[in-house]
């Protein structure tokens, strides 16, 4: 598995263009991250429909240097071989490169009964604690120690099942603690769980391993711990933040295009919010669990939408960057308030340098409306900015210039080859 180079630091855009044609959407990138460190507590599991992003290459580096072997059949399903899991350190080399590495834990502890995690990284949008990973843990008996960068935990007796609450709903926390209690002796109670879609594939996932997992997509989970998990088959989920990503910037093109291979009930809450923007937006089933939905916003006049982000069903967080393009450009004034991460409207500013007119105000940002962008050289700070800031030259006049775009490849499958496919004028230098 490979991915474009990203040390191609910059994008060129060729703007004004309305997106038009169809796009099929790839495997969810925070789907496939949780359930490849799940392959840690089984011999081997199979998975197909995984997207070639720079976040799973990582992932696979590190599930390399922990013992598993990796190997890709000719029609495109990952193997992961964690036969001969021996090793139980994460290094800081690999963890600090993405903040999903923390999700390799509890599967450590809950298999070999040892594990030494180098404190996480990834994004630069604001503190995203390990709390609950820690106490949950803790309370299913393992001793936890961080020191000089490290968490470092044992439980060589094995893990006991207990009775956890999240304060807030986390989806790692959820998901790590959903992975230790599957070997855990006796029943676990998680309380306030996350909801998100990728949760419930996780949890999917680990039950065709065998695990005896109740309750997944409600606030409270309920797991039977087992002895042992088995060699398992699996297909990820349609990654809906990348599809949303194209919804966002079909629209703020006036164009019309149909997203296939997506699940509409993942992106209820952004739906909602494009048919306020006067976006038509509709659903049709092609299949079994296979839909598509079509965006068509050539006669739309764009209207500026109040948003709110929340965990899932609520407005994800990894769309709002995005919306604030189309909250730039549209009739009216609106606003935007950040709820989950407090440092996530750097994108914000450089939208300012393309000449939107916002204004920040603690965790919301303002928008006038009808604001006529135009090229400037603009940096991406982080995985979703670069789409926003992708979005925006999208819609404007002349050529654009978008710098430090290694995020995107993070998160991002193919990016510029599928917005070609719809019509823009897109490539790097």
């Amino acid at each position: 598995m490979s991915v474009i180079n990203s040390n191609k630091e910059k994008i060129i855009i060729q703007g004004n263009i309305p997106l038009i044609g169809d796009i099929r959407i790839a495997g969810s990138k925070n789907a496939s991250l949780p359930i490849l460190a799940s392959s840690l507590l089984c011999n081997e599991l199979k998975l197909h429909n995984v997207p070639r992003l720079q976040d799973v290459i990582t992932m696979l580096r590190l599930l390399n240097t922990l013992g598993a072997y990796i190997s890709l059949t000719d029609e495109g399903i990952l193997i992961i071989d964690s036969s001969n899991l021996e090793c139980y350190e994460a290094p800081y080399e690999q963890v600090s490169a993405m903040r999903a590495s923390i999700l390799v834990l509890c599967p450590l502890v809950a298999r070999l009964g040892n594990a030494k995690v180098a404190l996480p990284g990834g994004c630069a949008i604001g503190s995203r604690p390990v709390d609950y990973h820690i106490k949950g843990l803790q309370k299913m008996g393992a001793k936890i120690e961080i020191k000089n960068g490290f968490i470092y935990a044992k439980a060589l007796d094995g893990l006991k099942g207990c009775n956890f609450y999240f304060e807030q709903p986390s989806v790692t926390g959820t998901e790590n603690l959903v992975m230790a209690s599957t070997l855990a002796k006796g029943k676990t109670v998680l309380t306030n769980c996350a909801l998100e879609p990728e949760v419930i594939d996780l949890c999917d996932c680990l039950i065709k391993m065998g695990a005896k997992i109740k309750g997944h997509g409600t606030p409270t989970i309920v797991i039977e711990g087992v002895e042992s998990l088995s060699s398992a088959e699996h297909s990820i989920i349609p990654d809906r933040i990348e599809a949303g990503t194209f919804m966002i910037a079909i629209a703020t093109t006036k164009g019309k295009a149909t997203i296939k291979s997506i699940k509409s009930s993942h992106l209820e809450s952004l739906i909602a919010s494009l048919r306020t923007s006067g976006v038509s937006v509709s659903t049709e089933n092609v299949g079994l669990e296979n839909e598509q939905i079509i965006i068509d916003a050539q006669d739309a006049q764009l209207k500026s939408c109040n948003i709110s982000t929340a965990p899932f069903p609520g407005f994800p967080t990894d769309l709002q960057a995005q919306y604030s393009v189309l909250n730039t450009i549209a009739d009216g004034k609106s606003f935007i308030q950040e709820n989950i991460f407090e440092n996530r409207f750097m994108h914000c500013r450089e939208l300012q340098r393309m000449g939107a007119i916002l204004n920040i105000k603690g965790n919301k940002c303002y928008f006038e409306g009808n604001s006529k962008l135009s090229p400037a050289p603009v940096k991406a700070t982080d995985l979703r900015a670069s789409a926003s800031l992708i979005t925006a030259a999208l819609t404007m006049e002349g050529q654009s210039e978008i710098m430090n775009i290694s995020h995107l490849d993070r998160g991002y499958e193919l990016m510029e080859e599928k917005l070609s496919l719809l019509g823009a004028k897109i490539w790097r230098e």
